[in-house]
């Protein structure tokens, strides 16, 4: 079969969105070409933000390659569709262009893996997968039947059939990625990094997928929920490709880098650096230690509230104290040129207590966030307690009430962010 896998050209003008808007690597469409091209399968990947190509461009370079199925991702990358875009304009106004000229289409992504009904209903795409997508991408390239295949929602004449929950990939035995060199040539930016200007390209990957902690705040409850750990000979293949490629600084995309005492020896002898996220109560000052010896140049470690009521509304299961934290990243700063407290606005946590305690780190050279507002993702616990199992609203509602909430958002929004209906107003025609 012939599969286009597409990341499209993304634009999230008074969107919501906080997460970085420079491009990454799209991991999920990488693991998915490597798998399908594996089992003997042809595969076109485009990169609209990555190579800045537009998406009318793209929907003609997927018709050149004539396609007998094509993938368009609903988020940038696999980095973040625990912060994804709540709106679905972009990939729609995609797959529009391309029309009938892409064979059968599919969308990946957060959104159809807790809303299946109605990301299919939105995109006018053929099939949604749900939960993490690189297995079931491959599965629907060889099923003669989509009926027999696994995590999907399909229309089946005016009804909607959806074939099982959320899928969780192995995920441990997955291929070393290999990305093309313009690819790699293009990557100028360094993923949270702020120690110094990015003079060579950088890349994101990841050691481990999922996390063992339920936070209430994070939306992983239908996809990259379960904490798997990456066999560490791919995950060394792959460091050392990107190297020979002349990548000077990998990202890990993991929702929590944990204390991994094989590959940080293995990283202490290798030209790279590196930026993890993390909860810093897990690691030991001599673990903190190997890590800035490995090349780590960037933390950003989750405290979240200040108070143990704080963090235990939050479900955070912190067993430190607040100065136990702020002593565990003040030991990390001596080793690692940057380290970022996240902290999130609560109710329980006093303004006054917060500039103080951020005044206390940045005297140590740790940074501490002005704290961010919380989006109710429909595939996080917060939105589960407020409203019970998402619905077709799901996400027009959690938009309402994150826009109703809050008079001041992140300094990565630079406009207002304004109603979720206003920016799906091409989906909704669709409807």
């Amino acid at each position: 079969m012939r599969v286009a896998l597409v990341n499209p050209c993304w634009d999230f003008g008074q969107s919501i969105y906080f997460g970085c808007r420079s491009p990454h690597l799209p991991l999920e469409l990488g693991y998915a070409k490597a798998l399908l091209e594996a089992n003997g399968h042809a595969v076109l990947m485009l990169d609209g933000h990555l190579c800045e190509t537009p998406n009318l461009d793209l929907a003609e370079a997927v018709a050149a390659f004539a396609p007998d199925m094509t993938v368009v991702t609903t988020a940038p990358t696999y980095l973040f569709w625990r912060c994804a875009q709540p709106e679905l304009r972009v990939p729609r106004a995609l797959l529009a262009a391309i029309g009938s000229r892409g064979g059968r289409t599919v969308a990946v992504g957060p959104h159809g893996s807790v809303t299946p009904e109605t990301t299919l209903r939105k995109l006018g795409v053929d099939v949604v997968v749900r939960g993490e997508c690189e297995e079931i991408v491959l599965r629907l390239a060889e099923a003669t039947d989509l009926q027999t295949v696994p995590s999907i929602a399909f229309a089946h004449g005016a009804e909607i059939r959806v074939t099982g929950g959320p899928h969780a990939s192995e995920f441990t035995n997955l291929p070393a990625l290999r990305w093309p060199d313009d690819w790699v040539a293009r990557h100028r930016h360094h993923h949270h990094r702020f120690d110094r200007t990015p003079d060579r390209p950088g890349a994101e990957i990841e050691a481990s997928r999922g996390c063992p902690y339920h936070c209430s705040f994070c939306a992983k409850i239908d996809f990259r929920d379960k904490y798997r750990k990456r066999d560490l000979q791919p995950l060394l293949a792959e460091i050392d490709g990107l190297i020979e490629q002349g990548v000077a600084y990998v990202y890990f995309i993991d929702e929590i880098f944990l204390p991994n005492k094989p590959l940080l020896d293995a990283l202490v002898v290798r030209p790279i650096e590196f930026g993890i996220q993390t909860r810093i109560d897990l690691w030991k000052p001599e673990m903190l230690d190997l890590l800035g010896a490995a090349g780590c140049v960037s933390i950003e470690a989750g405290v979240e509230s200040l108070t143990v009521e704080g963090r235990a509304t939050l479900d955070k299961q912190c067993r430190m104290t607040t100065d136990d934290l702020a002593d565990r990243l003040i030991h990390a700063r001596r080793s690692v040129p940057f380290v970022q407290a996240n902290l999130i606005e609560t109710a329980m946590d006093d303004p006054a207590l917060v500039t103080a305690w951020r005044e206390q780190l940045r005297q140590h050279g740790v940074w501490a966030n002005d704290p961010v507002p919380l989006y109710p993702y429909p595939s996080s616990p917060d939105y589960r307690k407020l409203w019970g199992m998402p619905d077709a609203r799901a996400w027009e509602r959690a938009h309402e009430h994150y826009l109703a909430q809050f008079e001041a958002f992140s300094d990565i929004q630079e406009e207002r962010p304004v109603p979720l209906p206003d920016l799906e107003i091409f989906c909704c025609s669709a409807c």
